[in-house]
Parts: C-alpha cells; structure tokens; sequence
C-alpha cells in the first residue's frame, strides 16, 4: 500500500541540514521583521531541537527551504509563498523547497485556507524574510571580501562583486551568514525589479500528483491503524432508534460496531471490509424534528418573500416615494438552490486519542477548529492535540467545519485505537453542510430618462445568515435603497460554500442589473459605470468598494471582448465585488440548432499584484468553470429530508466537452496582492445568463439553468 507518512519537524531539519552546518533564520508570521536569529550546530538541528517561530533554512549546498502553515487544496499557496520569499532572497528558485507546516499556533497565525485571504495576509511577512535573509548574505560576503556590502550585489543565489567579477553562491556564504547580526529593518524591492514574482511558475507538488505519490489526506497509513466507515441518519431531521449489528460483526476483518451519538461506525481491517459491513446493518430512524421537502422550502421561500418580520440591512433616503413617483418599475425574483461541495476527496480524518494526548491528521481547511473542537470534545487541553495537515483534494469551503475530525477522534477515543474514518462519495454528498438556498426579490425604480432612483432587494434564505450584501454594488450608487432579508431555520445542515453568499447573489443581483438595463434603454456596461460615476460624484451613504478598481475590471474586459461590436455573437455582462478583488465577465452565445451554445468566456481580474501567472490563470479559469458548471446543471433537492441526489449519476456537474473557451486579462495596478481564490466564480452566472437572454430573449432567473423552461422552450 502507498503511503503518507507524517512528515516530523525533526525530519525538516535533517532534510534542510548538512555536515558544513547552515544558516536558519526564524522569522515571526504574527509580525512583520524577522526574529532574532539562533545559531546552532548541525548536531542540534538534525536532533530537532530548535524553536523556531516560523523559518527559512539555507543550508550549504544552497537549497532554501520554506515551512508553510496554510493548508493547500488547490488555490497554489504552497508554490506562491516560496516564490515571495524566493523574489527577495534573489534565489535560484531550482534550489527552492518547501515543506507543509503542521498546526502550531504559537509560531503561525492565520493557519487557515478559505476567504481568499493567505496572500494578502503573508505579503509583507514573506518579503520580510527573504530580504532579511539575502541582506545578511550580502554582509556575510562583504565581511569576507572587506568591502562595503553596499557594492555588492545579488542574483540568482549568488553574491556577486561588480568591480572584480567574483561571486560567492548563497551555500558558501550560509554558516558565515548565520553569525551576522539580524537586522530590525530591511529594504523590500521594488516591484519593477521583480524577476520571479509575476511569471508562471508550476505547482510545487505537480510531480508528485502526476505521477500518483501519496500526498492526501485518503492516502495517510499508520501500521496498526484500523478503518471505518459510519452509518449516518438517512435524512435531515431523524434520530438512531435501534441497531442491529449482528450480520455485520460476524462479516471478515470485522474489529467492532460503534454506536455513539447518532452514528453508528463499523470499524474494521480495511475500507472494502467495513463497507460491505456496513452495507449488512440494520438500522431503524424516528423523526426529531420537521422532515422537510423541495417543495416545503417553495412555499416557505413565498411566505418569507411576503413577511413584515424582516431584517434591515441597509435603508438611504426615502424608498417608497421613490416608487411612487417612477416612470417604470421593474420586478423580478431569482432563485438558487442547494449544493454540495463535491470535493474529488471525500472527507476523511485519522485520529488517534492516547493517554497523553491527540494526534489528527488529514486534510481540514481549518486545523486550529478541529484542534479546539476535539480538545473541547474530550475535555482536555487544546496543547494535548496536535493536527499535522495533508493536502487537500478540494474543499470549497466544507473541510472549514470539524465534523469529520470529531468523529474520528470520538471513535478511536471510544475503540482505545488509531483509527481513520472515511466518506464514501455517497457520504459526502448526503451527509450535509451544503450552500444554502435563496431566493431573491429585486424591485427597481426607473425616472423618465431610464435613471435608477430606487432599488429594493430582499433576500430569503435556508439557513443563510444574512444571505445579502448590504454595502456590495450598487448600494451608494441609488439615492433611495432598501435591502432585507428573512431567515428560515431548517434542520438541512448549511455551511460557506466557494465565495458564501455571493456565489448565488453576484448571479441574481447582475442578471438583474441587466434587466433594469435594457428596461432603461441602456447599454448595461454603460448603465454600470453610470451608476457608479454616480457613487463617485454623489455618494449616498457609505461606499465600502473601491469604485475605480471596479471600473477598471468592467473597461477591460469591454476593451477585451470587443463589447457591442461582434456580429453572430451574443453578449452578456456581469462584474462583481467579494473577498477584496474584483472581476468583470462577458459571456458570449451562440445558437446552434436554435439552441444557445456558450462559446467563450472573457474575464478581466483585478487581485492586486498577481504573484504566480500560471496559478491566477488556474483560478480564474478554474472559478469561471465551477461557477458555470453548478450555474448550468447542479441541484440538490430534498424529499421528506433525504436529499434526492446521492451520487454523480444523478448530481449533474460540468463535462469537458462543455467548457467553453476562457480568455483571462489581468489589471496591472501595483497594489498589493487582495487575493484570488473566489472572486472569480460570483460573476461568471451572470455573464452566461445576460448572454441567452440576448440571444434568445429568454430570461433566466433560477438555476440550474438546464432545467429551466425558458432553455427547453428556445
């Protein structure tokens, strides 16, 4: 069997150490400078012993080697780390390691992946270190030339003279380095002279995914470690009433059957043998709460819709003179319903509870909750519980809950073994956490020259929180605004999906946009930047998104899609605002057989500086897709609080052969990086259903869009 073992900070020392000895610089990821440096033998740093906040080692052979805290599912934060401190440094990004940091909340904070937020967060931290590190290599080489290390330079892991043409590589510099004094402040490049930063750089774990080695969470292996799969209600609002475990104890490799909670695990030898178990239970549920049906939430979504117990979020001027007083109003409802997350790893955790403490390990987004939560689950110390991170074959927001390392660690604390629990395909798509469902209602009030001086919105939601963005575009752009919202507590569990909330609000809100465009008589790029040259002149109320890095997205991606001026192709637009980057869309149509076909997709994106070329083209495109896919053709409906789908058979994602072109532009503004992760996907719902309206005439306003009328009707 393959296996991942778990890779030990003693393990990174010796795999960063030489016999030459080395220098390690400690650097603090809760501050901006580095800490102060701690020189020490090589016996030391193979034995392990030392305590570093977070780190870069150079060791004499020149291999530069980076501890990274954030989990990686994808969104390439363990290549772009390297490469900021490998741009400063001035390395020769060959010799560029870098190893998955396990949790340590003394030494990282913000040991989290989701929110798009990694980037911005280490920016500065990681130039920080790899200026700190390369300013002491300079001194290191001046001391051994006695020359000023202001005549020095350096490239690509050397330091070089210019008046005599020597150079030393950062390898033979690294032990005298080490007795250099750590200097509090050090000068960051400017961006101009960047050579790394900004070019494509591949995936650092590309060979090891190619060529199948073990890196996830579902290819952890401990020997003397058992496996099990868990029985968990069959719908949303049963409890376990009684188990019958007899046919399944008695079955081959078979260890124990658990019940704890309203599970029931079948632990075993190995994942063939515990599932056929599984398979053999006989297990019999009673309601606890309302079973609820798609057809429940229907008439729950209307009543809501209508209700006088609603939410304000945000109220400027006087709403209901504006619509008294209009020359057209235009009203409309969207739809969007629920969604798993459908990573290509089920969730899987391994745990073993020991006398003396916890050991997690498996693929969370959010290492320091499963920690908390286990600890709290035990009742002992969070210190007790250490959590070593796996990659993570996807997540989009459901590896942020706990709930599959809490049941690993509940179990193996059960069973007195290490044990390692795992979702079946059916699990994960059954077993809840899904992007709530919504419905919107939009109003807009239109004067006698097409000028939007009224804007409703209220918004419905299944467990949604707060399912608006009161202060998103084109809240300060209406003189007289209203947004609401109403929640309907289910017992269908819901969680933050890839960009939470505005992934079906940006589809709703720009679609109709667009409506109150052509409604106006307006070409609807240019009925958006006049409501935002609006917000720029005439602010009302509080502006919380920067105007003109939302204009700059919508002029690009005019400017790259020949907006308006394309014959045979039908255009559509959407731009949007979230997790602090912004990005604009056309989609473009064309009807083959009288039916529309999406042919290509053009996206301009503003996320500040881009670090790694090839990783935001992935993003982008890969956001655009997934948008476009669970837009198009994913649904997750419900009978008597079972959901209907249960497996990609009957849970319709995209197919290769439906992707359509993606042409991706990025504003170059020098900002820092505001990071990439989600903002993509918002728009891209939009953008295709603002296109068949303009090809067909039919608008869409409920996803997904294959199973709508109006598509079936063209």
């Amino acid at each position: 069997m393959s296996t991942l073992s778990k890779p030990s900070r003693r393990n990174f020392m010796k795999l960063a150490a030489t016999a030459g000895g080395g220098l390690f610089l400690g650097f603090s990821w809760t501050g901006s400078l580095a800490s102060a440096l701690e020189v020490v033998s090589d016996t030391a740093i193979a034995a392990g012993e030392i305590n570093f906040n977070s780190y870069l080692a150079l060791s004499p052979d020149g291999i530069v080697t980076i501890l990274s805290p954030n989990p990686e599912l994808g969104q390439n934060i363990k290549t772009s780390f390297p490469m900021i401190v490998a741009e400063e440094l001035d390395a020769d990004w060959t010799k560029v390691k870098v190893v998955q940091a396990p949790l340590d909340t003394n030494k990282f904070e913000r040991q989290v992946t989701g929110g798009s937020g990694a980037v911005p967060h280490s920016w500065e931290r990681l130039r920080k270190a790899g200026a700190t590190a390369r300013h002491m290599l300079l001194e290191a080489a001046a001391k051994r030339w006695k020359v000023s290390a202001g005549t020095l330079r350096t490239e690509n892991g050397f330091v070089l003279n210019p008046a005599n043409g020597k150079k030393l590589s950062y390898g033979e510099l690294a032990t005298e380095a080490s007795k250099v004094p750590v200097p509090e402040n050090v000068k960051l490049k400017d961006p101009k002279d960047f050579k790394l930063i900004g070019t494509a750089v591949r995936n650092v774990d590309n060979h090891e995914m190619i060529t199948g080695k073990p890196l996830y969470g579902l290819d952890f292996y401990k020997d003397g470690m058992l496996f099990a799969m868990i029985q968990r209600p069959t719908a949303f609002g049963l409890k376990l009433k009684s188990v019958d475990a007899t046919a399944a104890k008695a079955m081959p490799g078979i260890v124990d059957v658990v019940t704890f909670k309203n599970n029931v695990a079948v632990v075993g030898k190995s994942t063939w043998q515990v599932s056929k178990a599984r398979k053999a239970l006989k297990v019999q549920y009673e309601a606890e709460a309302a079973l609820e049906s798609s057809a429940d939430h229907d008439r729950i979504f209307k009543e809501l819709l209508n209700s006088t117990d609603a939410t304000v979020r945000r109220k400027d001027g006087d709403v209901e003179a504006a619509f008294k007083s209009a020359a057209k109003v235009i009203k409309s409802e969207y739809q969007c319903p629920f969604l798993s997350h459908s990573p290509m790893e089920p969730m899987n955790f391994f745990a073993h509870v020991r006398p003396d403490g916890v050991e997690l390990v498996g693929p969370t987004q959010t290492p320091e909750r499963a920690r908390d939560q286990v600890a709290e689950l035990l009742k002992i110390a969070p210190e007790k519980v250490t959590v070593q991170l796996t990659r993570l074959g996807g997540g989009f927001g459901r590896r942020l809950s706990a709930d599959f390392a809490l049941e690993a660690a509940e179990l193996s604390s059960i069973i007195k073994a290490p044990v390692k629990v795992i979702w079946s395909r059916e699990d994960d798509m059954t077993g809840g956490t899904y992007r709530p469902a919504v419905r919107y209602r939009f109003e807009a009030a239109l004067d006698a020259k097409g000028n939007m001086i009224g804007y409703k919105l209220r918004g419905v939601g299944m467990n949604s929180g707060n399912p608006t963005r009161e202060d998103n575009f084109p809240s300060g752009a209406v003189d007289n605004l209203l947004i609401d919202s109403v929640e309907h507590k289910s017992p269908i569990t819901t969680g933050p999906w890839r960009a939470p909330i505005t992934n079906f609000l940006a589809f709703a809100e720009q679609s109709f946009i667009d409506e109150v465009a052509h409604a106006a008589g307006k070409d609807p790029v240019q009925f958006r930047l006049e409501l935002l040259d609006k917000a720029k002149k005439s602010p009302v109320g509080e502006i919380k998104y920067d105007i003109d890095r939302m204009r700059g997205v919508i002029n690009l991606a005019a400017e790259k899609s020949g907006w308006g001026k394309k014959k045979g192709v039908a255009q559509g637009f959407s731009v949007y605002f979230s997790h602090r980057s912004y990005v604009a869309q056309v989609g473009e149509v064309e009807l083959k057989d009288n039916k529309p076909v999406i042919k290509k997709i053009y996206a301009a994106a503003d996320c500040g500086m881009v670090v790694n070329l090839s990783g935001a083209n992935q993003q982008v495109r890969g956001g655009i897709v997934d948008g476009l896919g669970h837009a198009m053709y994913s649904n997750l409906t419900f009978k008597n609080g079972a959901p209907e789908q249960e497996n990609f058979n009957s849970y319709r994602l995209i197919r290769m052969k439906e992707i359509p072109e993606v042409d991706v532009h990025f504003v170059h503004n020098g900002i820092d990086p505001t990071g990439l992760g989600e903002p993509a996907l918002p728009p891209t719902g939009g953008a295709v259903a603002n296109a068949i309206f303009k090809a067909t005439g039919k608008r869409l306003r409920n996803q997904p869009f294959a199973e709508q009328e109006e598509l079936k009707t063209v």
